[in-house]
């Protein structure tokens, strides 16, 4: 059982755009899992909300400053969050279509969205192969661009940490503003 919950290192295109996100900041790691980016974030002296269904998987971020955890099932239930109440929201490997518009409202005016997941094509590496699990090309910049500025975008193969098709992207509210450096 331990195995499940191995601590994977944070994203690269996480870590890449974490800078983006200033110190102190309200961050939503949705999806979480044991926490990768919710302990990124955290590190950086951001107050962090770790969102997941997999409560033996929050277990794992007891007792770590800056981390709050919820579990929340976001397929089944309301979704957990208030409108404008994060200044970045994170999302890594997953993909329920119809909670991006309560994603985006979730963010603040000068809120950022940093996410990355599968894309079709990723069936040949193993999974997620299922369809409604796999973005389609360019899907992630039609759900975000309506919304919010394209900071960045990537789709297509990746070799690390293991080979597979994804789509990543990088976008921002109207009102963000880069941060001072450190």
């Amino acid at each position: 059982m331990a195995a499940q919950h191995e601590l994977m290192p944070p994203s690269p295109w996480v870590v890449r755009f974490a800078p983006l996100v200033p110190v102190g900041a309200r961050v939503l790691d949705l999806a979480c899992g044991a926490g990768r980016h919710a302990r990124l974030f955290a590190s950086r002296r951001c107050r962090v909300e770790a969102v997941d269904r997999d409560a033996a998987a929050l277990a794992t971020l007891e007792g770590i400053a800056n981390i709050r955890t919820r579990v929340a099932d976001l397929e089944g239930d309301e979704w957990p969050c208030d409108a404008g109440e994060f200044d970045a929201i994170v999302v890594a490997n997953y993909l329920h279509r119809p909670l991006f518009g309560s994603l985006i409202a979730s963010l603040n005016a000068s809120g950022i969205l940093i996410y990355e997941t599968f894309m079709a094509g990723n069936e040949q590496f193993g999974r997620p192969s299922n369809p409604d699990f796999l973005l389609r090309p360019g899907e992630l910049l039609e759900l975000a661009g309506h919304a919010l500025e394209v900071v960045a975008f990537e789709q297509g193969y990746a070799a690390q940490p293991k080979p597979a098709m994804l789509q990543r992207l990088v976008a921002v509210k109207a009102g963000f503003r880069r941060p001072r450096a450190i």
